[in-house]
């Protein structure tokens, strides 16, 4: 009955189990010099309709800071919104890893927009040695949100960074969840529409713990290796992070898991909006809703042992305004679990007299 993270969840027992048979398979060569990580390359190219280069890693911090470190200089900036994982929840490694300053960005609904981005620039002197030079722009799909940026909207930004040569990362933590939201392919979500690199998230979404980055132009990772293997994050047994990648890819699992995840959002949206009271503070595309709840219908859910996070600053007045809350489903989520917070934000019998 946990709500509060898609990171509480365990692992999907396909990729428990391919992880379980590479262990079992006996030596193989180290640094990612083995077969499973040469078929995972392999099989992302071909989900992404182009040959890319792919570099596993075991967290999203490393994966985001890692790109945009082949991204930007250390006298660069970074555009991202001012909720980015990137500048919230990072601890400063993406300044930690390439030198370079986070520049935030009005993200309305978590969403940022070439208009934001040409105001927040407009001020900086370009040239100019005593100013951080803007370098990059990275994008989270889903969004920190739970909204979802349409290939269109991809493609306005990348214009915008090609206009103002910036570089375009996209931070894919619940990447699966925006593909299965939107309907398209892949490609269509990333280089197509002018992504040069992704951090391909899997943890969130049934790996143990697995995601990857990768350049959608191989030229564009050279001496990627390098700053992989300095930031400690070249793992000698890469094969099982490698292996954990290709099960979640296989038949589709990633998709059908994002699938779940956000069909329960959409049910627990639904049920949530109907209870007098309640709002939600932005469309819920994926796997996560951010809820204005009155007290007696959070307290209620909390002494039901329902778990999810209180979000943003206290409301003035409990006893009078809604507080927001924040719920994320997941690929494991039970739909009757779902039916079971409707049913418990409902007025006992006693309640209502």
């Amino acid at each position: 009955m946990n709500f509060s993270s898609d990171n509480v969840t365990g692992a999907h027992p396909k990729i428990v189990a391919a992880l379980a048979e590479a262990a079992a398979a006996g030596p193989m060569p180290a640094y990612g010099a083995d077969p499973i990580t040469e078929a995972l390359t392999r099989r992302l190219s071909e989900v992404f309709e182009r040959e890319v280069a792919v570099f596993p890693v075991a967290t999203g911090t490393a994966a985001n800071a890692l790109a945009l470190s082949a991204l930007t200089p250390p006298w660069g900036g970074v555009l991202a919104g001012v909720e980015a994982h990137v500048e919230v929840d990072e601890c400063g490694a993406v300044e930690a890893m390439t030198g370079a300053r986070i520049m935030t960005v009005p993200a309305p609904d978590g969403k940022l927009t070439p208009v934001a981005l040409a105001a927040r620039i407009a001020p900086i002197r370009r040239g100019d040695q005593h100013q951080v030079q803007p370098a990059a722009v990275t994008i989270t799909q889903a969004s920190e949100c739970g909204t979802v940026y349409s290939p269109a909207e991809i493609a306005d930004i990348a214009a915008f960074c090609r206009a103002e040569s910036l570089r375009l990362h996209m931070d894919g933590a619940r990447f699966a969840n925006a593909i299965a939201s939107l309907g398209c392919t892949p490609a269509e979500a990333t280089w197509k529409a002018g992504v040069e690199a992704l951090s391909f998230g899997a943890t969130k979404n049934g790996a143990l713990a697995a995601e990857a980055v990768i350049f959608f132009d191989p030229a564009a990772a050279e001496n990627f290796l390098f700053r992989r293997k300095r930031a400690g994050h070249l793992f000698s047994k890469m094969r099982f992070l490698s292996a954990q990648l290709l099960a979640y890819l296989d038949d589709d699992l990633w998709l059908k898991n994002a699938a779940h995840a956000n069909e329960a959002a959409r049910r627990l949206a639904l049920g949530l909006i109907d209870l007098p009271g309640v709002d939600l503070d932005h469309p819920v595309d994926a796997n996560e809703l951010f809820v204005r709840l009155p007290l007696d219908i959070a307290d209620r859910l909390l002494r039901a042992g329902f778990h999810f996070y209180p979000w943003g600053a206290p409301p003035a007045d409990p006893e009078t305004e809604a507080g927001l809350y924040r719920f994320v489903t997941a690929f494991d989520t039970d739909l009757a679990t779902v039916d079971a917070l409707l049913a418990a934000a409902l007025p006992t019998t006693s309640e209502n007299t």
